[in-house]
């Protein structure tokens, strides 16, 4: 009996420590390498649906205390990074709310940025958009949330087409990727000129009209400048994607979107 109770307890030993160390290992994976993030609003869109579930490269800036899970990383600023360059989608730490956040960098230190009916301004140069037809989308809720997507053809029935107009924007340092628009002369397509300061990131929304980004402060609903620190890693491809409110549902997944790069 004495032997059998002692081989229980060693077996129960040995369960926490396997679970013990399997978390470790998954801890330090997720703080050195990659991330998994869920895509859970249709402000990135067309390049990144509702439901797109990706892994995050952490190793393209370096690490800071945002890098690990609870902020427990007891680093002062960035160690190891490298820029993020111009056209990049990177998630990031809101500066004030805490939550995760992914949008394009479009503003470098130093940039001065500005919308001008609906498009887009560096240093004072237009950056130049190409027609690239019509995004057309069920108008039916999306994601966990059940959220329906904004229309420029509305008003759409249940179900029905809900159409954006697409364009491709074409960066200065020649990434191309394209844009939304939903809205003529939306809340975001008319904006001060604005200059990124030291050690801070400008970032936009491709689903221009529908998109809390850097064009508003923390305070009003958008994220503001964006300090480096905050920097979580560049969202390089998608491995799967669900149509459906749950990455469960395994039925609902898109076929059209295993291991696609993010451009």
């Amino acid at each position: 009996m004495a032997k059998s109770d002692a081989r229980k307890d060693g077996g129960i030993w040995e369960t926490i420590k396997t679970v013990f160390w399997a978390l470790v290992i998954a801890g330090i994976f997720r703080t050195l390498f990659f991330q998994p993030f869920w895509i859970p609003s249709g402000s990135m869109k067309d390049t990144l649906l509702i439901g797109d579930f990706l892994f995050v490269n952490k190793m393209a800036y370096g690490y800071s205390r945002v890098s690990c899970p609870f902020e427990m990383c007891p680093i002062s600023g960035r160690i190891l990074g490298s820029e993020p360059e111009r056209g990049d989608v990177v998630v990031f730490r809101h500066p004030t709310r805490g939550d995760d956040f992914i949008k394009r960098v479009i503003g470098l230190p130093g940039d001065r940025v500005q919308m001008k009916q609906g498009v887009l301004w560096l240093n004072g140069q237009e950056v130049p958009q190409t027609p690239a037809g019509i995004f057309t989308e069920a108008n039916l809720p999306q994601g966990p949330q059940q959220s329906l997507p904004k229309c420029a053809n509305e008003p759409v029935i249940k179900g029905g087409p809900c159409e954006k107009v697409r364009a491709t924007e074409a960066l200065p340092n020649g990434v191309n990727h394209d844009v939304l628009n939903i809205f003529d002369n939306g809340p975001g397509d008319n904006t001060a000129e604005f200059t990124v300061p030291e050690g801070n990131y400008f970032f936009m929304g491709d689903n221009r009209d529908n998109s809390g980004d850097s064009r508003w402060p923390a305070a009003t609903g958008g994220v503001g400048m964006v300090p480096a620190e905050y920097l979580i890693g560049r969202a390089d491809r998608i491995m799967f994607s669900s149509a459906g409110k749950s990455l469960l549902y395994f039925w609902t997944w898109r076929g059209d979107r295993f291991f696609k790069a993010v451009e």
